[in-house]
């Protein structure tokens, strides 16, 4: 308030208005104090379990995964998310949401053992 051009004529000044606009982020979406990512992990890392790491504001945190972990399955980072704007401690949290990816153009050795897994699972195969 009172912050904008001069009025006219020696008029008192205006009011300054201030207009943000958040542009997308390319791996966080925001909620509040907590942030959402999308993390891709290998269907071996999905099926015996490992470490993998998330992006965080600042830099990568490891986390582990557990033995199946399917698509969907999401993940809690404390403390990893956006600061509290009052007292700037990070309040916020990281929900890392795993996403299996498949792979693709298989090597003959890879497709030999994805069938031997699928007879050992009684699968049926194209």
């Amino acid at each position: 308030s009172g912050n904008g051009e001069p009025g006219a004529n020696g008029g008192p000044p205006g009011d300054l208005y201030i207009e943000i606009r958040l542009k997308k982020h390319d791996i966080f979406e925001r909620d509040g104090d907590d942030i959402h990512c999308s993390v891709p992990i290998s269907i071996v890392t999905a099926s015996l379990g490992g470490e993998i790491d998330v992006p965080t504001l600042a830099g990568k945190a490891a986390i582990d995964i557990p033995e199946g972990t399917q698509t969907g399955k999401q993940f809690r980072l404390r403390g990893k998310g956006l600061p509290d704007p009052n007292d700037r401690r990070r309040s916020g949290d990281i929900l890392a949401t795993v996403r299996v990816q498949v792979p693709r153009d298989l090597g003959e050795e890879e497709r030999e053992l994805f069938a031997q897994l699928a007879r050992l699972h009684k699968e049926k195969i194209g």
